[in-house]
């Protein structure tokens, strides 16, 4: 299931048809399911297997001749989902259910097919298909923590269609040390964090290679240098694959001017970086095992110069409401960014997602508005009460930044910025030699 939206129809009409929303939610939604190309190679190959995106559940009826589908999803879309679940059911064949959604709410899931699995699939992936074809299956099964991605199998870029994709995925590790509050992203899978080495990375990249020519890869990480060590490696690696690439990281990329150089030189066109606010008290206690980002806010302006400094685009992101800001956070990162220049920004608001930390503690202090309303999981629209704010001050704060930093005047003056921050790293670093 894929398509990035607002629940909230007049905030869609108003805000999320602006230039910089689009292009990000476009490329969100046009990213294929990785884990669900895993378990096409994982899966013996007796059988065949097909694969299917789905933006409205009215486009695709249960195919003929098939005898099991696997669904992944997003939460905003996983009633859809549901009901696309229910219609194959109706026509007789096996649904299975997996992903982030389902391994927080299994019960729910359980509901609309004839298995869930929680957690990571690739464990159990192989009994889940034989116990479909003797009729055994068990209905939830629980993955454990014992895959390990040096046995990642090349997923099955094979199943794609080539003119579809403005990009293509590769996952390098799993899961994040920081375990912000908010995090709804593999940590929810994986109780460890776990590296891929960097030659099956490399592997990866060269079968998309052999189906495009030139492939423009985004790896779907958390925290891709949260690992320094490793980090080297795993450049050197990418970089001689000769693509063009994209990541999401931590603001401390900016410390290693190593690594900077590595990252240009192997290909690396643009880091996102979630900055999450302007507003240290905001940062205070965002993340559930230590502060890190609440001390790192006050170098936010040099990293974003050192960074793009060496040629490589930042994105910013900040979540909007978080429980530290009030109405004049708004302002505060418009400011921000009017002096930081980065050459994308990404503005959310606080998105309480089931199995989360914040979904939890929200919810036992009463502030979730509708619970169990997934379709409100789109990250623009609010679904609690803010702490220091309302609900219609933090639609009007979002709509308005927006209308500020995604207009053609703010988006022509980064670029702007961001040329003029990659000329004087380029003097700096011949000066330097």
């Amino acid at each position: 299931m894929s398509g990035v939206r607002a629940y909230n129809a007049e905030l869609t009409a108003i805000g999320l048809s602006l230039p910089g929303f689009v292009e990000r939610g476009k490329t969100i939604a046009s990213l294929p399911s990785l884990g669900l190309l895993t378990l096409a190679a994982l899966t013996d190959d007796r059988h065949d297997v097909s694969y299917h995106e789905v933006d409205d559940i009215r486009d695709l009826d249960p195919l003929p001749g098939c005898d099991l589908v696997a669904i992944s999803t997003y939460s905003a879309q996983v009633k859809e989902a549901y009901a696309l679940a229910d219609r194959f059911r109706a026509a007789g064949v096996t649904t299975i259910i997996g992903g982030l959604h389902v391994t927080s709410v299994p019960d729910e899931a359980l509901a609309h097919c004839d298995a869930v699995v929680v957690g990571e699939g690739e464990p159990v992936w192989a009994r889940v298909v034989a116990d479909a074809e003797v009729g055994t299956l068990a209905g939830i099964y629980w993955s454990d923590s014992s895959w390990d991605l040096a046995d990642a199998p090349i997923p099955r870029y094979d199943l794609l269609e080539p003119d579809r994709y403005n990009r293509l995925t590769v996952q390098t590790q799993r899961g994040c040390p920081w375990r912000c509050e908010f995090c709804a992203s593999s940590v929810l899978l994986s109780p460890r964090y776990k590296l891929k080495p960097p030659a099956r990375v490399a592997a990866e990249i060269r079968a998309m290679k052999d189906i495009w020519s030139q492939p423009f890869v985004e790896l779907a990480d958390d925290n891709t240098f949260v690992a320094k060590r490793r980090s080297y490696d795993l450049v050197d690696a990418i970089g001689h694959e000769g693509v063009h690439w994209f990541t999401e990281t931590d603001v401390s990329v900016a410390d290693d001017a190593r690594l900077l150089t590595m990252m240009r030189d192997a290909g690396c066109r643009e880091v996102l970086i979630g900055l999450e606010s302007v507003n240290p008290t905001a940062l205070d206690g965002l993340e559930t095992r230590r502060n890190w980002k609440h001390g790192r806010v006050g170098r936010y302006r040099q990293a974003i110069e050192t960074i793009q400094g060496h040629g490589i685009a930042v994105n910013a992101c900040f979540i909007l409401g978080l429980d530290g800001d009030g109405p004049e956070v708004f302002d505060a990162i418009a400011a921000f960014v009017d002096d930081t220049n980065p050459f994308d920004v990404q503005i959310t608001v606080l998105t309480p997602f089931p199995g989360t930390p914040l979904y939890d503690r929200l919810l036992e202090e009463g502030r979730i508005l509708h619970p169990g309303a997934w379709e409100m999981c789109t990250l623009f629209d609010v679904n609690y009460v803010p702490s220091h704010m309302t609900v219609a001050d933090l639609e009007a704060g979002l709509v308005r930044l927006g209308l500020d930093i995604y207009s053609l005047e703010s988006l022509d003056r980064r670029r702007a910025g961001f040329k003029a921050q990659v000329a004087r790293g380029s003097a700096l670093e011949a000066a330097t030699g």
